[in-house]
C-alpha cells in the first residue's frame, strides 16, 4: 500500500503500469488504469486525473499513444533487442548459469509482462555448462576497476584437473598488466603483460580468481611487444582465432571457394583472395602462427598451405602424425 504522499507521484504509477501491461497489442482504457492503480498500488483516482498525468508524461517526453486505448510506443530495448541479449548471456561459457539467471531477471525489467510470458521458457535451456568460478563478476570489476586506474593486479589462475574440478594452476601469484577484455567465441579473455615478460599475454576471466589491485602502476603498452602502436580489438580477435599469444605473420594458403563463410567468421574481412583453379581460392592473411596451425588443421581436407614454408612443414608433420596413427 502507498502513502498519502502517491498522488503527487501518480504520473510514474502510471507510467510503471504503462510499461508493464501495454503496447501496440495491448493497449488500456482509463478504467483499465484505474483498476490497475486500485490493485497494484491500493489507489484510487478520477479519469480525468488519469488524462491529466498522461498528458503530462506525454510533455516529459515520454511516447504514449492513443488508438482505441493508451500504450507506450517505444522504449529502451525492444523485444528483439532484449532476445538479442538473454541468448547471449545464456550462450556465454563465461558465467554461472546463476548469474545469467540474475542478468536476465536485471533485463526482463525493460519488458512487459507479454514480453515475460513468452521468453519464461529459456530459463530452462540454459546450458548448464557455464563456468564453475562463481567469483567471474568480482573479478571483473575488479579488473575493470585497474584499467581505469592504470595499475596492475595480482591474482590466482585455475585450471581443470581430471578429476573435472578447477585447481590452482600454480601456487604463486600471477602479476599482470592489464590493459583490456574482451569477448571472443563465447569466452572473455583478459588481455595484458605478465610482469615477468614483455609481449602480450592472454587469460580466461572465468579462471581467474582473488583479484587485488597494485598500487604499482601497469607497464605502459608502448613497451610491450604487439602493443607498441595501441590496441586494435577488431584486428587482434581476427590474428588471435583461438586467443594464443605470440607475434602474427603473413600466412597464404589454398582452399575451397566454400570456406569463405568459415574464413570470415574466423579472420573478418582483412585478408586478401585470388581466384585459383577450378573452385579454388588462394587467401592471403595475417594471423597468430599458433592458432592457424590449429584453424587449419580442421580444415585439413579442403586446404593447402602455401607460405610461410615453416608452417607449411609443421602441417606436414602433424599429418603425418596422424597418418601413423591409423595406419
Amino acid at each position: 500500500m502507498y502513502g498519502t504522499g502517491s498522488k503527487k507521484m501518480l504520473n510514474m504509477l502510471i507510467l510503471d503500469i504503462l510499461k508493464e501491461y501495454s503496447d501496440s497489442d495491448h493497449r488500456l482504457l482509463q478504467q483499465d488504469i484505474i483498476d490497475l492503480l486500485d490493485s497494484n498500488y491500493g489507489i484510487s483516482c478520477e479519469r480525468r486525473a488519469i488524462k491529466n498525468n498522461i498528458v503530462s508524461l506525454q510533455e516529459m517526453e515520454y511516447e504514449i499513444g492513443y488508438d482505441k486505448g493508451y500504450f507506450l510506443k517505444s522504449r529502451d530495448f525492444t523485444d528483439a533487442e532484449l532476445r538479442l541479449l538473454i541468448d547471449s548471456i545464456f550462450s556465454s561459457n563465461a558465467i554461472s548459469d546463476r548469474e545469467a539467471h540474475l542478468l536476465v531477471k536485471k533485463l526482463e525489467k525493460y519488458a512487459n509482462k507479454y514480453f515475460k510470458s513468452h521468453v519464461s521458457h529459456i530459463h530452462s535451456v540454459s546450458s548448464g555448462k557455464n563456468t564453475e568460478n562463481q567469483k567471474v563478476m568480482d573479478s571483473i570489476a575488479a579488473i575493470d576497476t585497474a584499467i581505469s586506474k592504470g595499475k596492475k593486479i595480482s591474482f590466482s589462475y585455475l585450471q581443470y584437473g581430471i578429476d573435472f574440478k578447477l585447481h590452482l594452476k600454480r601456487d604463486i601469484r600471477y602479476v599482470v598488466s592489464p590493459y583490456q577484455m574482451i569477448s571472443n567465441k563465447g569466452k572473455y579473455f583478459l588481455i595484458g603483460n605478465y610482469d615477468v615478460y614483455d609481449d602480450i599475454s592472454h587469460y580466461r576471466l572465468d579462471r581467474i580468481v582473488d583479484v587485488e589491485v597494485l598500487a604499482d602502476p601497469r607497464k605502459p603498452m608502448k613497451n610491450v611487444k604487439g602493443l607498441e602502436n595501441g590496441l586494435n580489438i577488431s584486428d587482434y580477435i581476427s590474428e588471435h582465432v583461438y586467443m594464443f599469444s605470440g607475434k602474427s605473420e603473413h600466412i597464404k594458403l589454398r582452399a575451397n571457394e566454400y570456406l569463405m563463410d568459415t574464413l570470415i567468421d574466423n579472420f573478418g574481412k582483412d585478408f586478401r583472395v585470388t581466384l585459383g583453379e577450378g573452385n579454388d581460392i588462394i587467401v592471403d592473411l595475417k594471423c597468430n602462427p599458433n592458432a592457424f596451425f590449429y584453424w587449419v588443421m580442421q580444415y585439413g581436407q579442403n586446404t593447402e598451405v602455401l607460405s610461410p614454408d615453416s608452417m607449411r612443414e609443421r602441417v606436414k608433420k602433424a599429418a603425418y602424425q596422424i597418418y601413423k596413427k591409423y595406419s
